[in-house]
């Protein structure tokens, strides 16, 4: 079948943009029961709140103005963070969603000098390539789609052991177009099928002939074709509704001092600073060693630690507000992996590697 815009998918497609808590968060089931104007101005509103995540809360706040229809307030929002004199965390994947909401409103010229800047600095997040990618599909061009799929896979995966999780919708997407184009299986497809786990196989899933099963009037057909959907469906559902990680909060040296000169209570929460960080690797190893998955590590900063607790109607120094802070730093997509991949620098910010640091063995 062929894949929903860009803009449909956006909240999917980028995950480092899920900046909402929880309770908020819009399943498949009641999406379109939102209301996403009101939606767009109440995350707007929530940016100027947490300024530190106002890149994350202006993307899904431009998601829902296209899904309300209003692509050029949309362009309007992407335009404003483009232009942020802070800068971005990720400037392609803001500038991948403005393309591909611009070919949905007859900006087709803009939009591809864009796409084509993006293939040109070949960012190493698969985020903006898969967006570009399925822009180009959805408007029928194969080819090029097939190309800029193929460029981001050979960037990103050449020579590396276990593809990423966030790098799957590229096989994926390659693989579905390869199939509407005729292309014969290639090692990249035969990778796609390994991590394939729904029990229908992609070539059953990307068969071009599906569509037509479903103007069918043999019931045979129907019922196979609803047993393939479903399969998809089922695989969506279970990217979609992967569990926020068990965080622990971190605090770099300098916060922590300034959290400590203002809040001397917490003290006894964080004798030194030595001491937190072994703490920290203490416990996502405790928590490691009893089964629990999906471990990670949320970094806090005084500002925002005061304006989670100024909306929660108490004060900084409630020492039990910290694990709810931890959490909705976590919802909003600021985890970050543990433990660090093999070779990677430690978490704590040291600059050694986490072999060399808290992750060597005692």
């Amino acid at each position: 079948m062929r894949p929903d815009t860009p803009a449909q998918n956006a909240a999917n497609t980028t995950n480092a943009a899920n900046a909402e808590n929880v309770d908020h968060a819009e399943n498949a089931e009641n999406a379109e029961s939102v209301d996403h104007a009101a939606e767009a101005a109440r995350l707007e509103r929530t940016a100027g709140l947490y300024p530190e995540d106002a890149e994350a809360l202006l993307l899904r706040a431009a998601a829902h103005l296209e899904l309300s229809g209003d692509r050029p307030a949309a362009t309007t929002l992407y335009d404003r963070l483009l232009s942020s004199p802070d800068g971005l965390e990720n400037a392609s994947l803001v500038r991948a969603l403005k393309a591909a909401n611009l070919w949905e409103y007859d900006h087709e010229a803009e939009a591809r000098a864009i796409i084509e800047g993006i293939r040109t600095t070949a960012p190493r997040d698969p985020a903006p390539w898969v967006i570009v990618a399925e822009s180009l599909e959805t408007h029928d061009e194969l080819e090029e789609a097939h190309k800029t799929f193929t460029e981001a896979v050979a960037l990103l995966l050449t020579d590396v052991p276990e593809p990423p999780y966030a790098t799957h919708p590229l096989l994926y997407g390659r693989h579905r177009v390869r199939r509407m184009l005729g292309a014969s299986h290639d090692e990249w497809d035969a990778l796609a099928d390994t991590l394939h786990t729904s029990p229908v196989s992609l070539d059953e899933l990307h068969d071009p002939k599906r569509v037509w099963s479903l103007g069918s009037e043999n019931p045979a057909e129907l019922q196979a074709e609803l047993v393939r959907l479903r399969a998809e469906l089922g695989a969506y559902r279970e990217a979609l509704s992967r569990p926020f990680p068990v965080a622990v909060l971190h605090w770099p040296a300098a916060e922590l001092q300034e959290l400590l000169t203002a809040y001397a209570g917490l003290t006894t929460e964080y004798p030194s600073h030595e001491a937190h960080l072994a703490t920290i690797e203490s416990s996502l190893r405790e928590l490691s060693t009893s089964g629990t998955p999906n471990l990670g590590i949320v970094t806090g900063t005084v500002p925002s630690y005061e304006a989670f607790a100024a909306s929660e109607g108490t004060t900084p120094s409630d020492a039990t507000l910290l694990p709810q802070y931890a959490t909705t730093l976590a919802a909003r997509g600021r985890a970050m992996t543990w433990p660090p991949e093999r070779g990677a620098g430690c978490w704590c910010g040291s600059g050694v590697s986490y072999g060399e640091c808290h992750g060597a063995t005692v």
